[in-house]
């Protein structure tokens, strides 16, 4: 099955690699494509958090996996891509909840968005608290190691 997306925006920032981690300091910009109208953003300022859906398009389908060590780091255990949050997917589908800073007529702003200058917005959605997880969250312990300088 074939589907079909068209970005409904872009991000700007400062940020052109692709490494991991340092992304606490980098300030988005969010900006709606010309064919998207703006009432788009018509109450966002209401959220103080979105999650964002983004294509990763600096990734070399090439080099898509679907299972090894985080980061390639031996030290980590092998995982299924399903089980991690690289880049290198098969769909190249990247997701982050975001801390909604500002907004400017066609562009929001935000903070914690790993995502590359230029990089393909495909979905915009707030963060209600009802679909927030109640509960306990488990996670392996590498995962902590892994992102300790992640949003530094």
């Amino acid at each position: 099955m074939e589907i079909i997306l068209k970005a409904v925006a872009e991000v700007k920032n400062s940020r052109h690699d692709t490494s991991d981690d340092f992304w606490g300091d980098i300030i988005s910009e969010i900006t709606l494509m010309p064919e998207i109208p703006s009432m788009a953003f018509e109450g966002i300022m209401n959220f103080s958090h979105l999650e964002i859906i983004y294509y990763f398009n600096k990734v070399d389908p090439q080099k898509i996996v679907y299972s090894g060590h985080p980061r390639g780091n031996p030290k980590w255990p092998v995982m299924g891509i399903f089980c991690q949050r690289k880049k290198d997917r098969p769909n190249q589908l990247g997701l982050c909840t975001v801390e909604l800073v500002e907004q400017k007529e066609r562009s929001i702003f935000v903070k914690y968005l790993d995502a590359t200058a230029g990089t393909p917005i495909l979905d915009i959605k707030p963060v209600f608290k009802e679909f927030d997880l109640n509960g306990k969250r488990k996670q392996p312990g590498w995962v902590a190691t892994l992102m300790k300088d992640y949003w530094k």
